[in-house]
């Protein structure tokens, strides 16, 4: 038989595709495979679970767009389907003058973005939130919180329910595309599919290189290193706290998470990671690490970034210093607060030229679409990003 869709990768992103794929052309049939043993196991399962307003996005960009409709429609999904979500709102804290004015950079671009934002002084802030401390914030009532892996699993049972293929543990090891179809090999299994979709996440670069595409950037993999807060300390805050963003940066520090399930993480930081699905400290690939280590676009990143990067490395190497980035606006954790949490691991797409994509990296061809880099806040921005892609696999095909 030959499949009018086939979708590799089982995370949120892939599932959200082939839920849309299926809308849009009901009783079309679907071939999903994922190499894990159940859906959303890497990045989907390894995030912060917030539900993102769009503040720090090019006004107009195809970034802020998404993450807008995602912002709505994934709280939409969970209300449709009883999975828990919180608006807890978001709280962007200065610590000093420089800070303030960043926040002041951002509110305008939030509201270029059509989103409401306020501005609050150092003393509202202190009663809003009495553990911490800031000259100025922002506060985004529209944050929201849940569990993206409980989402990837839900829209992983819709489609099943519309007749979609779900095919766990199954590496893809062959993609080859013909005039009229693609032909997916797997441990010696294989299928046909009129097109063809990878949403791989970390291995993208790898199922495109694969494919026969010309892949012009590679994953580098960063370790966001989190940790957790005793329970007692469950209720430190009422909203997330998030850090003023320093715009030379390609990340956004370390800030207070409060979770779904009532516990507060603290983090990530953002160090080099040795491995693309390594989660515990020493994880360790050889191909994975020769991969980037190779690779110019890598070398370049890290000297623009070197001073940054030794930073980071420190709060790794250092739980005194990674307490000291969090006392900058919360002075009441102590050492013993720092719990171990799960770590996630980005997968961040560099150019040859040393640039981190942070945009949306797709490349297309006549039977395929590699979706090359969903960057933050892909989750947040999955159903509208599955939408985008059905839409652009035109009519079901011939």
């Amino acid at each position: 038989m030959i499949y009018d869709f086939c979708v590799v990768g089982g995370g949120i992103v892939g599932f959200a595709t082939a839920m849309e794929l299926l809308q849009l052309h009901p009783g079309a049939s679907l071939l999903i495979l994922e190499k894990e043993n159940s859906p959303g196991l890497h990045q989907t399962g390894h995030n912060s679970g917030v539900i993102h307003a769009g503040i720090y996005y090019a006004p107009g960009s195809l970034k802020a767009q998404l993450c807008r409709d995602g912002l709505n429609a994934s709280k939409a999904f969970c209300r449709d389907h009883d999975l828990p979500f919180e608006e807890c709102g978001k709280l962007i804290v200065a610590t000093n003058d420089i800070e303030r004015e960043r926040i002041d950079a951002l509110y305008a671009r939030a509201h270029a973005n059509g989103l409401s934002l306020e501005r609050i002084d150092g003393e509202e802030l202190g009663r809003r939130e009495p553990n911490i401390s800031g000259v100025a914030a922002l506060y985004s009532p529209e944050t929201a919180i849940t569990d993206f892996a409980a989402i990837c699993r839900k829209m992983a049972d819709l489609v099943a329910e519309q007749g979609g293929e779900i095919h766990y543990g199954t590496t893809v090891d062959n993609i080859v595309e013909k005039d009229t179809h693609v032909e997916i090999g797997a441990g010696g299994n294989a299928w046909r599919a009129k097109k063809f979709v990878a949403c791989a996440g970390a291995q993208s670069d790898r199922l495109a290189a694969l494919a026969g595409l010309d892949v012009d950037f590679r994953i580098v993999p960063f370790r966001g290193e989190y940790f957790q807060l005793p329970p007692e300390k469950n209720n430190i805050v009422k909203h997330l706290i998030y850090p003023a963003p320093d715009p030379s940066l390609p990340f956004l520090g370390i800030h207070l998470t409060r979770m779904i399930d009532g516990s507060v993480t603290v983090g990530p930081n953002a160090v080099v990671g040795f491995a693309r699905e390594g989660y515990q400290k020493l994880s360790f690939d050889l191909r994975d690490t020769l991969d980037f280590a190779s690779y110019p676009g890598f070398w370049k990143l890290i000297l623009q970034y070197r001073h940054h990067a030794l930073h980071e490395l420190r709060g790794s190497l250092s739980k005194q210093a990674y307490l000291a980035e969090c006392h900058k606006y919360c002075a009441s954790l102590e050492l013993d607060d720092l719990q171990p949490y799960r770590t996630g691991v980005r997968a961040q797409a560099v150019s040859r030229e040393g640039a981190a994509i942070h945009d949306f990296l797709i490349k297309e061809t006549k039977r395929m679409l590699h979706v090359c880099n969903a960057p933050s806040p892909a989750a947040t921005s999955a159903i509208p990003i599955g939408a985008m892609i059905a839409q652009k696999c035109g009519e079901l095909p011939g």
